[in-house]
């Protein structure tokens, strides 16, 4: 299983803005590819103005072919000209994870 953790950080007052936008524009479009996804938090204590989300792949093959179909999604592709427009996200971070073989996932 291959986990893909991605960490967003929005312009001060902007999470829930941000957050809605991407509700009525981008979730179904991406859920329609991705599956849903393991988490999606919003950041309580630490980095403030952040939220994350976390996906689940077989493996780098599968996250691949996923990815690439939910790129050339005209909806998605539609979010993502909006989310521009909005101007809410000014950082990313994404890190591709492996569940330690003492505690695996299930899923």
């Amino acid at each position: 299983m291959l986990l893909d953790v991605r960490t967003y950080t929005c312009r001060p007052g902007t999470v829930k803005l941000h957050l809605e936008l991407y509700e009525r524009l981008g979730m179904a479009a991406q859920q329609r590819h991705l599956g849903k996804p393991l988490a999606f938090l919003i950041t309580e204590t630490g980095p403030l103005n952040t939220y994350m989300h976390i996906w689940c792949y077989e493996d780098a093959a599968d996250r691949s072919s996923k990815r690439a179909a939910m790129q050339a999604d005209p909806d998605w592709i539609n979010y993502l000209a909006e989310s521009a427009k909005a101007g809410y996200l000014i950082a990313q971070e994404n890190k591709l994870m492996t569940p330690a073989g003492f505690a695996p996932l299930n899923r």
